[in-house]
């Protein structure tokens, strides 16, 4: 081979690698949750949402904590539960903390869910709070009030869960654990039934707070019209004793538009989306 050609190949090559480059970052997003994403990194109305959501809960925490039989957590509502400390329950990921960055990392690199790469996020320790959170949890501990954090976050990156918190300023007990784990006890499941329970054993949980159904109610794998009916049935809970920050990037409202059916292929699912969409058509 020339010493020409051995200058001209290299020089060819990064001429198309450039070229590529720029085609690739003027494409068009496609992964379909940027603008949802875009919307929770950026829209005034966001902060606005969840800021709402804890200044309400926030109204209503003095009475919260005066009224003895007040319970937001429905198995306690026939118990002598008056002599017990009262505790406030919240999930973490974006009802405390805001993860999307990590969300926008899988636009650009045009992905989907990885467990490790979400674990090493969380081990990061790098997210932001969800605005209204930090207020509201310190005020609630100012008050004397126990904050327990339950998340499906694994247990084996609990450690950077709690830098993460602790950073911010989200109140920690100093001598009692209290991030409740996915997996970090038996029966310790993502349903997080048996973590409410635990809180309720020697608290009285006063509000609920969280971004999906399951944070308040046992709604794994049922229809769109159970869940509709379980958000009926509680009706007089909602901004009173449970609160709901919004999410529309993830979360299991979006596999029960499919049924729970992690058999079908992403084109099934967008048809079903499609089919999903209502416009009032004849």
């Amino acid at each position: 081979m020339s010493r020409i050609s051995q200058n001209i190949i290299p020089f060819s090559f990064l001429f198309i690698g450039l070229l590529f480059s720029s085609c690739s970052s003027s494409s068009p997003l496609q992964h379909p949750t940027t603008s949802a994403t875009l919307w929770a990194q950026n829209a005034a109305e966001y902060k606005a949402l969840t800021t709402s959501v804890y200044n309400t809960a926030l109204s209503n925490l003095g009475i919260a904590i005066e009224d003895s039989y007040w319970t937001a957590y429905p198995n306690q509502e026939d118990q002598d539960i008056g002599n017990l400390p009262p505790a406030v329950v919240l999930d973490v990921d974006e009802t405390v903390l805001d993860n999307s960055p990590f969300q926008a990392r899988m636009i650009k690199q045009n992905s989907s869910f990885n467990l490790q790469q979400w674990n090493d996020w969380v081990t990061e320790a790098k997210a932001n709070p969800v605005p209204g959170a930090v207020q509201f949890t310190q005020q609630a501990a100012n008050k004397g009030v126990a904050v327990f954090y339950l998340t499906n976050r694994e247990a084996e990156v609990e450690e950077g869960t709690r830098q993460n918190l602790k950073e911010l300023g989200f109140p920690l007990a100093k001598n009692e654990d209290r991030i409740l784990s996915n997996n970090e006890r038996k029966n310790w499941t993502s349903a997080k039934t048996e973590r409410r329970a635990y809180v309720a054993q020697n608290h009285r949980i006063i509000m609920l707070f969280g971004d999906d159904l399951n944070d308040f109610v046992s709604a794994k794998n049922i229809s769109q019209k159970k869940r509709a009916q379980l958000v009926e049935n509680n009706r007089d809970k909602w901004g009173k004793l449970w609160y709901v920050l919004p999410n529309p990037v993830y979360g299991s409202w979006e596999n029960a538009l499919y049924n729970f059916d992690d058999s079908l292929s992403p084109s099934q699912i967008d048809s079903v989306k499609k089919a999903r969409l209502n416009a009032k058509n004849n």
